[in-house]
């Protein structure tokens, strides 16, 4: 059997088709999946804070110093955030304070009676001016979003706060709610009273509203006020100079002369 090496010509031929046969090309790498770079690159931000000149260190550092440092010299966003937690925790309390005292005054004031027009609730001299009040009140607050009882309530927390306030703090604002607080009584007594009484009742009320008065305007004079003015200070400046002019010499008298001097 004829050996292939012995033709050139073939060889030549299976050469050529050798040249023209595709060439693999090396295959890539696999992508690692994205998770574990995300996870890796977490890592690595995580680590390069709590380097030495790291964000987490230096804040870590910060929050070891501040109980040496004090409130004056801590950390900036140590004592902004010290501040914002309490002032936070001031608007919570404030919250529900808030609305402890809304439930409790709520609760006082649908608590008392129900007024109603014509019916003794009250006994005594107090009643010339209570009853009279309490129906007023109930005539007029059909309309109203509240009961009367509710109405009737203010009103009485309306003269002992001006009472109490104007007493102690003799603030002009207060005695203004006091004054109108005990005019809008007289007024109340004048129209709800029957004709008969009417004009002793109003004075009634008077009295007793310019008895309390003397306790709610404790401290009130219509005399007007002299501030005694402060003595003027002078202030004597050594670098300010005033020229005097020297006296003139005294010269002799003139005898008419001319030989002498």
């Amino acid at each position: 059997m004829p050996s292939n090496d012995n033709n050139p010509g073939q060889n030549r031929q299976n050469r050529q088709e050798l040249t023209y046969l595709p060439v693999p090309f090396p295959k890539a790498p696999p992508k690692p999946p994205r998770l574990a770079v995300l996870r890796e690159r977490l890592r690595e931000g995580w680590n390069r804070a709590w380097d030495v000149d790291g964000v987490l260190y230096t804040m870590w550092q910060d929050v070891l110093r501040a109980p040496e440092d004090g409130p004056r010299y801590m950390a900036p966003w140590i004592r902004a955030v010290l501040i914002v937690a309490g002032v936070s925790f001031v608007v919570l309390m404030a919250k529900a304070a808030g609305e402890v005292f809304l439930q409790t005054l709520h609760q006082i004031l649908t608590a008392v009676p129900k007024v109603q027009v014509g019916v003794d609730t009250s006994s005594g001299v107090a009643a010339v001016v209570d009853q009279p009040v309490r129906t007023y009140i109930a005539q007029h607050s059909a309309g109203l979003a509240v009961e009367g009882s509710t109405v009737y309530t203010l009103w009485l927390l309306t003269g002992i706060t001006g009472l109490v306030l104007g007493y102690l703090s003799r603030n002009n604002g207060v005695r203004a709610m006091w004054t109108a607080w005990g005019a809008a009584t007289v007024f109340m007594v004048w129209t709800t009273t029957p004709e008969p009484g009417r004009t002793v009742a109003a004075a009634l009320a008077v009295l007793a509203w310019t008895f309390l008065s003397a306790f709610a305007m404790r401290g009130l004079t219509l005399r007007r006020r002299v501030v005694a003015g402060r003595p003027a200070k002078v202030t004597v400046k050594p670098e300010i100079h005033v020229p005097v002019q020297p006296p003139a010499a005294e010269q002799p008298p003139h005898t008419g002369c001319p030989f002498r001097d």
